[in-house]
């Protein structure tokens, strides 16, 4: 397996894999189209067309020449300062629990770093996430979107972390999502 970034030649084949490893989630977001296939599928090329889209940060797993994998970070907010949003990581059903997902977050997270972000956040299972060095956002002073989410709303710090508090702000496609 090898982690790259995307090329265009791998969307179609990423909306495939997001929608495989969503169509059942139990916390999946309803269609959101006629495709009838999970609002993840089509928040992805949402994402892709927003101004918070940052490429160097849409990576897959690649087995041969099969995308078996894909995870995006893009533009967030912690009030006026950037962030990141973490989401959605996607493994086809088949290659789940085969550590695809792991090398995904610990590629996306190390090129984040290396970037220079201070910060990601994450809206996830914590017993998962906490093995990456996620935290419930609210333990380092940043509110959830929606206050409802708890401690399923996660922060990872990265080394450029200056402190910053306040609360998190998706990029806009997010917010198309419906609850």
């Amino acid at each position: 397996m090898l982690v790259r970034r995307e090329t265009p030649d791998d969307i179609d084949a990423i909306r495939a894999v997001t929608a495989a490893a969503f169509r059942s989630a139990a916390h999946s977001a309803p269609p959101v189209d006629d495709s009838g296939e999970p609002g993840e599928a089509t928040l992805v090329s949402w994402l892709r067309a927003d101004p918070g889209w940052i490429p160097e940060l849409s990576l897959v797993a690649v087995d041969g020449e099969t995308v078996v994998g894909h995870v995006v970070c893009t533009r967030a907010y912690v009030d006026d300062r950037p962030a990141l949003g973490l989401g959605p990581v996607s493994v086809l059903p088949d290659q789940q629990s085969s550590g695809v997902g792991s090398a995904l977050m610990h590629a996306v997270l190390g090129a984040a770093d290396a970037m220079d972000e201070s910060l990601v956040g994450l809206l996830g299972e914590p017993a998962y996430y906490r093995r990456f060095g996620f935290v419930p956002a609210s333990t380092i002073g940043i509110a959830a979107p929606d206050p409802a989410w708890g401690d399923y709303f996660q922060a990872r710090t990265l080394t450029a972390y200056d402190g910053t508090t306040g609360s998190f702000r998706y990029a806009q496609p997010f917010d198309r999502l419906s609850p």
